[in-house]
């Protein structure tokens, strides 16, 4: 297993210019959503200095005649049925950031494996590679890199006509137990992993879980945005409508509220803490709050999703922060993207030890194994909450930052490149 350990900040590379080389990735998570993703957040990094097209993943026309489509414009609904307009900037960036939307692409994922969904897949592969080529003869591209961000439904075997420099994986999830994933996700992604030059994982457990695909596949973990959610710590940002009229300590969380979430712990924490708000900011992506009553508390608020400019303005008015993640299989992969986000923030955090690389954040942060854990840790978290804490998290923060992560893709880029 080839690996970087998470102290290595400085790369022996950090001099060398490589902003000749263009970035062409595929990002499962659109660049519109709501809910933070690494793939834009390197985007957006790498974009400082190199020239970088980002393809959304695709929509199908299954998602275009249901409520997918709900929000968007009529002009953006013109672009997917024709494949007119698939180039633009990402709004309110300054970098050179490129955003391609392709045509409407086939719905596959309902089919079993087999001559049917190879064949469309086939299909599909074609309108994304058409879409790239168009990108190529417009901006003129030669030396460039083509990273796919956790989306092998796509791409999994780069085209012959398509050279990039180097093809880069980057494995953000356990596909085996993601529902939408596990019937063609996860033999996709080993076949893209297997196909591809090296693959980049978050996680130690995806590290150990991918290295019996392939013998290159490197730890280049989440990190956070400081300049956005360092706000929370250095400005006086606009108080959100929904906290206005709480006049308690606010526990908060941010992220999608999903099924990785412990919702019985979320009870007992409001149960425990009635002089207490817990706030969730986040799109809701299940129904198990509803069954267990968490819509009738009075002392929990949903506020439904947020644009990712807006999280920094909720995380300055929360007294600690929460990952109330379930412990098991699914998380034991996971490098949650908002520790290192609510760090940047100043803010104590709590979360349940449910991987390896959150247990590495002990020193800053209260992992703790039992739900009777947790709930005394919030108090100790609010009681302890110096600014000498405050100073050790942000500084911490500052060490996993997306500029570092991006001196350690080109140290492992330049030390593949030398063999």
């Amino acid at each position: 297993m080839d690996s970087l350990n998470q102290s290595d900040i400085v790369s022996d590379f950090d001099a060398k210019d490589h902003s000749s080389i263009d970035i062409i990735c595929l990002s499962l998570s659109r660049s519109d959503s709501f809910v933070a993703s690494t793939g834009l957040f390197l985007a957006k990094e790498f974009a400082k200095k190199n020239r970088v097209f980002l393809i959304d993943h695709p929509y199908s026309w299954k998602d275009f005649m249901g409520s997918a489509m709900d929000h968007k414009p009529a002009s953006y609904k013109r672009a997917l049925a024709f494949g007119k307009n698939l180039f633009s900037k990402h709004h309110g960036f300054s970098g050179d950031l490129t955003v391609i939307t392709t045509p409407l692409t086939l719905p596959i994922n309902f089919l079993p494996r087999g001559f049917v969904y190879n064949s469309l897949l086939t299909v599909n592969d074609m309108i994304v590679t058409r879409a790239i080529k168009k990108c190529i003869k417009k901006y003129g591209i030669k030396d460039f890199i083509f990273i796919n961000f956790s989306d092998p439904f796509f791409l999994n075997d780069l085209p012959k006509k398509l050279k990039p420099v180097k093809s880069i994986y980057y494995c953000l999830d356990n596909f085996s137990e993601v529902p939408y994933s596990q019937k063609h996700g996860l033999f996709m992604e080993d076949y893209c992993i297997a196909n591809f030059d090296y693959t980049l994982c978050t996680s130690s457990e995806l590290v150990k879980l991918k290295s019996a695909i392939s013998s290159k596949v490197f730890y280049l973990p989440n990190a956070a945005d400081n300049e956005l959610f360092g706000k929370a710590s250095r400005e006086k940002l606009r108080k959100p409508v929904e906290l206005q009229s709480i006049n308690t300590p606010i526990i908060g969380y941010t992220g999608s509220i999903e099924f990785r979430m412990d919702f019985e712990l979320l009870k007992k924490i409001a149960s425990r803490n009635p002089d207490k708000t817990i706030v969730l900011v986040g799109p809701i992506q299940t129904k198990e709050h509803i069954r267990l009553g968490l819509d009738k508390l009075s002392n929990i608020v949903f506020t439904g999703p947020k644009k990712i400019s807006e999280i920094p303005n909720y995380l300055q008015y929360f007294d600690c922060t929460i990952i109330p993640f379930l412990k098991c299989i699914t998380t034991k992969s996971v490098y949650p993207l908002k520790i290192n986000e609510h760090l940047s923030a100043g803010k104590p955090i709590i979360s349940i030890s449910f991987s390896e690389d959150v247990r590495s954040f002990e020193k800053v942060a209260y992992i703790r194994d039992t739900h009777d854990e947790f709930l005394d840790a919030i108090d100790l978290a609010l009681h302890e909450n110096s600014s000498q804490k405050i100073q050790e998290r942000l500084e911490l923060a500052l060490q996993n930052s997306w500029t570092a992560r991006v001196k350690k893709f080109w140290n492992i880029f330049e030390n593949e490149m030398a063999k």
